[in-house]
């Protein structure tokens, strides 16, 4: 299996996208990587791999890309002159069949844009949705859609992405009828803008068609509770959501360690409540949450947080394994067209 890598993206520069990528392949025996950027910089950054992962450079292959999207360009600038950049060459790779999946730390907005015009929508779905996992109680997950691709999104886009996020839950958890629900600030049908109450509408319409169960209107603390499955927003609630909930576990996860070393008493509890701890911090970390899905794409495309180090791209290469394992984009079709 081979993966198209953009590794001119992200804030920590190549060095932390090649090294996860080199931790895939050295995981994965049959898996191969094409890493896109300037020549001249991967082969310096591949002779620095360290001695564990220096086996991997024979499945990584290079493919030279001079240029880059920086942060601040653009979806009208990457479209217009982004040609030669990394990102759009790892996408032409990709829809030209010789990559199975790609994936980006870039510029969210470009690489919408670029995702779209190379590998197209599928049918019936008119812009992506950018979806990830949060983690909830009793070990479960919920997916959050959409967290960025779509600032405003009118209702029937709020009605797709409720049918592709129910497809991701059945795809890659094996949830038979995925508990969806629309994030809303109430649970009253009263409560809320025009385009959720419309969506609401709509699905309630065609809930006995959908594949799934729709359960109405879910607050923000209900995405933790381990009880619905996938929640559905625009863009712009989506990202704050997100990003808060990153922030506040990181916070929690901190606290907690500094209130058993706190006085010496705590330090001799923290070392009893180190193996606790640290199970705490696997479990919750944002790292292994890392790798978005840009759903409605008519190919694989997962988006990296942009200030990753290698641990964090290397969990989003295994997101973009499973989706390929799962052909999610055809299951995604399937779902539409059943609907």
């Amino acid at each position: 299996m081979r993966l198209a890598i953009d590794v001119m993206g992200g804030d920590q520069g190549p060095r932390a996208i090649i090294e996860g990528s080199a931790r895939a392949v050295v995981e994965r025996p049959d898996l191969e990587l094409t890493l896109f950027g300037p020549r001249q910089q991967i082969d310096a950054e591949l002779s620095r791999l360290p001695q564990p992962l220096a086996a991997a450079t024979s499945r990584l292959m290079v493919g030279d890309a001079p240029e880059t999207v920086s942060q601040e360009a653009t979806a009208a600038w990457a479209l217009r002159r982004g040609g030669a950049t990394s990102m759009a060459c790892m996408l032409h790779c990709l829809s030209l069949g010789e990559a199975a999946a790609g994936v980006s730390a870039g510029n969210t907005g470009a690489l919408v844009a670029l995702a779209r015009r190379e590998l197209g929508m599928l049918e019936g779905i008119s812009r992506p949705a950018i979806s990830t996992a949060i983690p909830a109680r009793g070990g479960r997950r919920c997916y959050l859609l959409d967290l960025g691709a779509n600032v405003d999104s009118p209702a029937h886009r709020l009605f797709d992405f409720a049918i592709m996020g129910a497809a991701m839950a059945q795809c890659i958890d094996g949830i038979e009828r995925p508990r969806v629900a629309l994030l809303n600030v109430g649970a009253e049908a009263t409560k809320g803008n025009v385009n959720v109450r419309e969506a609401d509408r709509l699905l309630r319409e065609c809930v006995s068609d959908l594949g799934f169960i729709y359960q109405g209107y879910a607050e923000g603390g209900d995405i933790f509770q381990g009880k619905l499955d996938v929640v559905v927003c625009d863009g712009f609630v989506g990202n704050v959501t997100l990003k808060a909930s990153e922030g506040l576990t990181r916070m929690l996860v901190e606290r907690v360690q500094m209130a058993f070393e706190a006085r010496l008493s705590g330090r001799l509890a923290s070392l009893l409540a180190k193996p606790v701890l640290k199970r705490l911090k696997q479990e919750l970390d944002p790292v292994r949450y890392n790798g978005a899905s840009l759903l409605g794409l008519q190919g694989i495309v997962v988006k990296s947080h942009g200030s990753t180090r290698a641990d964090g791209f290397y969990y989003a290469i295994q997101r973009a394994l499973q989706e390929v394992e799962h052909n999610l984009p055809a299951r995604i079709a399937g779902r539409w067209l059943r609907s």
